[in-house]
C-alpha cells in the first residue's frame, strides 16, 4: 500500500556522503540561504530536505523550478520532508511533479531505507495519514538489516525515553499529532516509536532526523533507552524568532558518510560556512 520505490544499485566501494539540510529560507526573500546557493552540491551524492526550504516554497510554480535547480528533486537518492512553510499555499501537484513521488513515500538502496513523512497531513484527511501509516508499518514489519532513515519536518514525538522532547530544540512541537484514523490517541509514542523498536532489535539501525530546527539551537543529537538515533538540525542565522534576538551561534548542517561496501555510517555536524 502507498509508495515504495526500492532500488537494488551497485554503487563503488568509495564513501558516500549526504548532507541533511533544514529551515533553509533566507529571511526575507523567496529563496535559499545565499550561502547554500554558493555551495558545491556536487559534492554530495545524496541531498535530504528538512522543510521549510523556502519561506513561500509552493506560492508560485517559479519557487518550485528554483527549488529544483538546485538540489534536483528528481534524482531517487534526494528527499524533502516538507514542512509547513512548503505546503501551507497549497499546490502541491507542482511540487510531486518536481520530485516525481508523492510527498511520503519509502526508498530504498544501498541497504539504506529512507521513510519520508509528511508531517503536514491532518486527520482531516484520512485517506493519506493512514496510507502513510501503512508505509511506516510495512517498512518497519520487513526490513531485517541495514539502516533505517526517518525524515520528517515537524517536532512528532513526546516522550520518547531520554529524548528531549522538540519544544526543547525544535521550532514545532505537534503534541497532539497523531499517525492514523483509527483512533485519537494514536501517538508517535503509541504507534510508530514500538514499531521502530522492533526494527531496530532485529539488527537494524534506526534514525531519526528532524528539520524544523535553527531558531535558538543548532543541532540536537540522543539515543533513547530502545537505542534510537534521534537527530535535529536547521539554520536561521539571522534572527531568533523565537526571543526576538540576533543570532550569534555558528549555523550547522548534518552531514553522513556512508560506505556501501561495509554499510558503515557515521556522521557530524558542520558548520555550514565551511562548505
Amino acid at each position: 500500500m502507498g509508495f515504495y520505490y526500492k532500488a537494488v544499485i551497485a554503487q563503488p566501494q568509495d564513501t558516500l556522503t549526504y548532507v541533511f539540510f533544514g529551515h533553509t529560507y533566507q529571511w526575507g526573500t523567496a529563496g535559499v540561504d545565499a550561502r547554500i546557493e554558493q555551495c558545491d552540491l556536487a559534492q554530495f551524492d545524496r541531498i535530504w530536505l528538512g522543510g521549510d526550504v523556502c519561506s513561500e516554497a509552493s506560492l508560485k510554480y517559479s519557487t518550485i523550478s528554483y527549488i529544483n535547480d538546485l538540489f534536483d528533486l528528481g534524482k531517487p537518492g534526494n528527499h524533502w520532508a516538507l514542512g509547513n512553510h512548503d505546503s501551507r499555499n497549497g499546490n502541491i501537484e507542482w511540487i510531486t511533479e518536481f520530485t516525481k513521488r508523492p510527498t511520503y513515500y519509502a526508498y530504498s538502496e544501498n541497504n539504506l531505507t529512507t521513510i519520508v513523512i509528511d508531517g503536514n497531513i491532518s486527520p482531516l484527511d484520512c485517506e493519506n495519514l493512514n496510507k502513510q501509516y501503512e508505509i511506516i508499518k510495512n517498512v518497519c514489519d520487513t526490513i531485517n538489516n541495514g539502516k533505517l532513515i526517518f525524515l520528517v519536518h515537524h517536532g512528532i514525538y513526546q516522550n520518547v525515553p531520554n529524548i528531549l522532547n522538540p519544544q526543547s530544540y525544535g521550532h514545532s512541537y505537534l503534541h497532539n499529532w497523531i499517525s492514523n484514523c483509527s483512533s485519537d490517541t494514536n501517538t508517535y509514542l503509541k504507534t510508530i516509536y514500538p514499531m521502530l523498536v522492533q526494527a531496530e532489535n532485529r539488527g537494524v539501525d534506526v534514525l531519526s532526523i528532524m528539520g524544523d530546527v535553527g531558531a535558538n539551537v543548532k543541532s540536537y543529537y540522543g539515543i533513547s533507552d530502545d537505542g534510537i538515533e534521534y537527530f535535529g538540525s536547521g539554520i536561521n542565522n539571522t534572527y531568533n524568532i523565537l526571543y526576538g534576538i540576533p543570532i550569534v551561534s555558528p549555523d550547522l548542517v548534518l552531514i553522513f558518510k556512508h560506505v556501501p561496501s561495509t554499510n558503515s555510517l557515521t556522521w557530524e555536524f558542520v558548520e555550514l560556512n565551511s562548505l
